[in-house]
């Protein structure tokens, strides 16, 4: 769930150039997500772990994660007996 969550997320990714020569990624939708690379491709993996960091402080503090593509993340925050 969430490896097919953070490939929708990267295929809306929005790359841009910047002055400097670096480059820079945004997911619409993902407010705050934000990355910045020497190359693209530095960028794009300075944007997975952003993705991966904004799901999970998401989940913890219970805020909604939206759907990309239609694909979402669902966690109960019913409680789950632990059995020993």
């Amino acid at each position: 769930m969430f490896a097919e969550y953070i490939q929708a997320a990267l295929r809306n990714a929005k790359y841009e150039p910047l002055e400097d020569g670096t480059y820079m990624a945004t997911v619409a939708g993902l407010q705050g997500v934000i990355a910045v690379g020497d190359t693209i491709e530095e960028c794009r993996d300075d944007l997975i772990g952003a993705i991966e960091g904004w799901v999970a402080l998401g989940l913890r503090l219970g805020h909604p994660i939206p759907p990309i593509d239609g694909i979402d993340i669902n966690v109960s925050v019913e409680p789950v007996p632990i059995v020993e």
